[in-house]
């Protein structure tokens, strides 16, 4: 389990710059199902040992990602106990500033996984007032991990908690979409879903069962039955290649206002993706026109 943070990993205090990006691991997996009373921190809880699974200590492993963009994330280190008695006695002590370590990472990270895990790696304190950092990784994939700059969506794509920034998603082969910063993903009956305050967003794939359809005809097909709105709040905008229309309402069933944004994108190529949003804000349907536009095809 991670938990999404803005804010330092060490210290709590907010970070002034969002191209830093820290996620933090609650616990090492191997911990995961060993029962609370055999949990015991070392004073400060970053430090661990756990009975019968083994010690550890938490680090900071920063991963260099494209555009300009540093994933840090507050994962744990396996030491042997010697390593974490040390780590104790120095951690409130002027010595920590020269505490390294040596041990295996312990938490099987995306997109890498249980090929990371496991992996011998060194960790120093570079700053006093932060978890010391892996500096160096003792298997090839470690190394490259700490070497190479990573794709930015492909990476932080794979965590489902809201992330201060907007990513690029792949919701198959072809087709991409933004996601919001601030929104939290899953995949749910059958569709990509997106959620944050006031807002969600649901996308959907779909593939025309009639062969040589033209894009507007596919259109129709999947507007059959839509709810009915003002000619002020739909919109049609051709593509190169195809065609998208949006309509938007504001239904009064619901006790609260509440806004919908329906929308398809339709390429040549019988096949369209399919969105629908739901804001609180009516000033947010500039928000649900640039997810809307966001969708991308990458077919022949």
């Amino acid at each position: 389990m991670t938990t999404p943070t803005t804010s330092c990993s060490c210290c709590g205090e907010t970070l002034a710059d969002e191209r830093r990006i820290d996620v933090r691991f609650n616990l090492p997996d191997a911990a995961l199902t060993a029962p609370d009373e055999a949990r015991h921190s070392l004073g400060p809880s970053h430090l661990l040992r756990v009975d019968g699974v083994g010690s550890f200590v938490r680090c900071l492993l920063p991963v260099r990602l494209t555009g300009d963009t540093e994933l840090v994330m507050s994962a744990w280190l396996e030491v042997d106990d010697t390593a974490l008695r040390h780590a104790h006695a120095v951690w409130e002590d002027p010595a920590y500033a020269g505490l390294t370590l040596r041990g295996t990472l312990a938490n099987a990270i995306r997109p890498w996984g249980d090929e990371l895990l496991g992996a011998p790696v060194t960790a120093e304190v570079r700053n006093p007032e932060e978890l010391p950092y892996v500096v160096a990784g003792h298997d090839p994939l470690a190394g490259r991990l700490l070497a190479d700059t990573w794709d930015r969506d492909d990476v932080l794509s794979r965590f489902a908690h809201p992330l201060p920034v907007a990513i690029r998603l792949e919701l198959d082969d072809h087709w991409s979409v933004e996601r919001s910063a601030g929104m939290a993903a899953r995949f749910a009956d059958g569709a990509d879903q997106f959620a944050g305050p006031a807002r969600s967003v649901a996308v959907t794939v779909f593939e025309d069962d009639t062969p040589g359809r033209t894009p507007d005809d596919f259109l129709a097909a999947l507007l059959a039955g839509s709810p009915d709105a003002p000619p002020a709040q739909r919109l049609t905008e051709r593509l190169p290649h195809g065609v998208r229309h949006a309509f938007w309402l504001t239904p009064r069933d619901h006790g609260r206002e509440r806004h919908e944004f329906y929308a398809f994108t339709v390429p040549s190529g019988g096949t369209a993706a399919g969105l629908f949003c739901s804001h609180e804000a009516a000033e947010d349907l500039p928000w649900a026109q640039h997810v809307w536009r966001s969708l991308q095809w990458s077919g022949a």
